[in-house]
């Protein structure tokens, strides 16, 4: 099999790419890295697999390739994804990227430091933040999920449109994991719970088994109500 997927589930991206590579049925080998051992910053994997010693990433028939949205559009090229999730024509393509380009530094930075800093760091310090400091990182993540609820799904089933697409995965996958600091975007966002459940729908089984050590170290699970 020439291409390797190296991912841990505890990624964000890991999980939104492993999820399209199932639903688009690339056939790959099966690369976990354990990102709790530190088995992705050893110099083997620096020098055989990944020089930014992240996940996700691919060898591809010898092609190494970092970043996650690096990764999709390569195989979008190769025709390994279909339209529907990833769009070909150049103005439905250009909304998914627009999210995707937007996304990074807005959503996903947001509930990634407010993971970090509530879950993470505690986790290995031992170290709780101050509730000034968790109450100033909220308010930055719920400016972006505002932006979510009330820009990208102000009239539409989906992200880009009244269909689901790679966006909606990295969104949702984003999202799921502010689970493990405790965090309930259902409560103030009915759009983004309305649309979570749709995303869900759509992916699983796949998105299920992507999202297994969320609901688990979450405690909650998948289709939890109020």
């Amino acid at each position: 099999m020439s291409l390797a997927y190296y991912y841990d589930f505890m990624s964000q991206p890991s999980r939104a790419l492993y999820i399209i590579l199932k639903m688009s049925g690339v056939q790959f080998e099966d690369c976990p890295v354990a990102l709790r051992n530190g088995e992705h910053l050893t110099e083997e994997f620096k020098t055989n697999i990944n020089r930014f010693q992240k996940v996700p990433c691919i060898i591809d028939d010898g092609f190494k390739l970092a970043e996650s949205i690096a990764v999709l559009r390569y195989l979008s090229a190769k025709g390994k994804i279909p339209e529907y999730l990833y769009p070909k024509y150049f103005v439905e393509q250009a909304r998914v990227d627009e999210f995707l380009e937007w996304q990074h530094i807005t959503l996903r930075i947001t509930c990634a430091l407010y993971f970090r800093t509530i879950w993470l760091e505690p986790l290995l310090s031992g170290k709780r933040p101050s509730p000034e400091k968790v109450e100033t990182l909220k308010a930055h993540m719920e400016l972006n999920l505002d932006i979510v609820e009330n820009v990208w799904l102000e009239s539409t089933d989906f992200l880009c449109g009244n269909q689901m697409t790679v966006a909606d995965i990295f969104a949702a996958c984003e999202i799921e994991q502010t689970r493990m600091a405790d965090y309930d975007v259902r409560i103030k966002h009915p759009k983004i719970r309305a649309w979570l459940k749709r995303v869900r729908a759509a992916c699983n089984p796949h998105y299920d088994h992507a999202h297994q050590y969320v609901y688990k170290i979450s405690g909650t699970a998948p289709n939890s109500k109020l």
